[in-house]
């Protein structure tokens, strides 16, 4: 006699071909609607299914998983981060809990090398005149940028993502610097010719362009807070496809307003989808819709993972992703 089919609940509509497979191997209930999810209807997902799929819209915190039922067992998250999700709550419960490291690390890094390319050389201001039909044609003084080559960037967060920027910087002719939790070891501090600063204020006052490339946890809420954005220097950018909570968002566009940063690129806001309606009238900021991770390949090898997960466990092992406290 065959086991039953494990019941999986995904919360948001996914690239057709992960569905279909998903719909292949378990018993899945799908999304109609690309909407997330309410409050009540993931209550009731945790409540009924084997296994929840959620997205980073998704909030699983200690009261939702609180009104899960016996019957959940896996939360494969769909994403990398997990700062939407109380994986604490969720062992406490004997619940697991696993994500999709890797697949999107150099689709994150291009996307920052663009948004450092798109405030330093004014693309977005560009772009706004030729689709206003405003243009008049060249002059000497027009849209004039900064020369990215020859400048020093700071990384802040040197993991997968922060060091395949560090080999696009370097390509680009910047000067790589970085700040992290722990030091690279040599060799891939050679690798990647970037030097190590172990105070990140010494850092964050020296270098020419920021990026923040590191995950959201209790110790970088606000990483970059007031105090830390007046160290940089006038002319300085600062660029964040990581996540939103790492700058205090009120304090960086106080200063940007008033001149005292040159510049910003941002994917990702401390609240969420409702990023600070005065940095929308700022010419030298570049505002994106959490596109980091937007690429096909890169939505689908997400998916291949959620299912490797789902499936490993299925299988009665542990899911090759699955997230422990220790490693947040």
């Amino acid at each position: 006699m065959s086991k039953p089919r494990l019941s999986v609940v995904v919360t948001r509509r996914l690239p057709e071909a992960v569905e279909t497979r998903l719909c292949e191997l378990f018993d899945v209930t799908l999304r109609d609607s690309d909407a997330p999810m309410t409050r009540d209807e993931l209550a009731t997902a945790v409540r009924n299914a084997d296994v929840l799929v959620p997205t980073v819209t998704d909030a699983i915190d200690a009261a939702l998983i609180g009104q899960a039922g016996e019957r959940l067992r896996l939360i494969a998250n769909y994403g990398a981060g997990v700062d939407h999700i109380d994986v604490a709550t969720a062992r406490q419960r004997g619940i697991l809990v696993s994500n999709t490291p890797g697949v999107l690390t150099d689709d994150t890094a291009d996307m920052t090398m663009g948004l450092i390319l798109s405030v330093l050389r004014r693309m977005p201001e560009g772009l706004a005149v030729m689709q206003a039909d405003e243009w008049d044609g060249w002059a000497p003084n027009a849209f004039l940028g900064g020369r990215v080559g020859g400048r020093r960037l700071g990384i802040l967060g040197m993991g997968r993502i922060g060091q395949a920027v560090a080999r696009r910087a370097s390509a680009f002719g910047m000067q790589v610097h970085y700040h992290n939790r722990r030091r690279l070891r040599p060799e891939q501090e050679t690798a990647l010719e970037a030097t190590y600063w172990e105070s990140l204020d010494q850092m964050v006052a020296r270098m020419d362009v920021i990026s923040i490339n590191c995950p959201a946890t209790p110790s970088t809420f606000h990483l970059m807070n007031a105090r830390r954005l007046k160290l940089l220097k006038p002319e300085a950018v600062i660029v964040n496809t990581s996540r939103g909570e790492v700058i205090d968002e009120n304090a960086l566009t106080r200063m940007l307003r008033a001149g005292e940063i040159a510049g910003a690129g941002l994917d990702v806001y401390e609240h969420g989808t409702q990023a600070n309606p005065r940095l929308r009238e700022l010419k030298n900021v570049v505002l994106l819709p959490h596109m980091g991770s937007a690429t096909r390949e890169g939505r689908m090898e997400m998916g291949e993972k959620v299912i490797i997960n789902i499936k490993t466990f299925d299988d009665g092992h542990r899911p090759p992703d699955q997230v422990v406290p220790s490693m947040l």
